[in-house]
């Protein structure tokens, strides 16, 4: 599998609607103990844990489970109303020591105007699944 694979792979589990196969998709694209770091927190994230005096960067999920819990809830606050999908921005970029950069946005259904985007750094295994997903998203400072 190349890097533009594994990218068009990435974007399709966030934009997926089913349950069983979006479960199904995170255990055939990360390995078993994959995590995700949100490596940026929106602003909301960062005052919310600030009025805790906790620390938020990053925030992060680690294994089947959380991943499923994490991609799930992004689908429920952006996409499932039907107006928005996420799209990768360009080709992936190939990294050395087995990693990849996926460019991607959030557009808009019905035009396709972009609404918000970002850059996952995914570190891969042997077998080619993710074992860390560095997540950057654009516009949350």
């Amino acid at each position: 599998m190349n890097n533009n694979d594994i990218a068009a792979r990435y974007v399709a589990l966030w934009n997926e609607a089913e349950p069983a196969t979006r479960r199904d998709r995170i255990e055939n694209l990360f390995a078993v103990d994959g995590m995700q770091l949100l490596v940026d927190p929106p602003a909301e994230a960062r005052e919310a844990a600030a009025d805790l005096a906790v620390s938020t960067a990053p925030l992060g999920v680690h294994g089947y489970d959380a991943l499923d819990r994490r991609v799930t809830r992004a689908y429920e606050m952006f996409l499932a109303g039907g107006e928005y999908v996420f799209a990768a921005a360009g080709p992936a970029v190939e990294l050395p020591a087995n990693t990849v950069g996926v460019a991607w946005t959030m557009n808009r259904r019905d035009d396709g105007t972009p609404q918000g985007g970002g850059f996952d750094l995914l570190a891969l295994d042997g077998d080619g699944r993710i074992v860390f997903d560095h997540q950057f998203i654009e516009g949350t400072r």
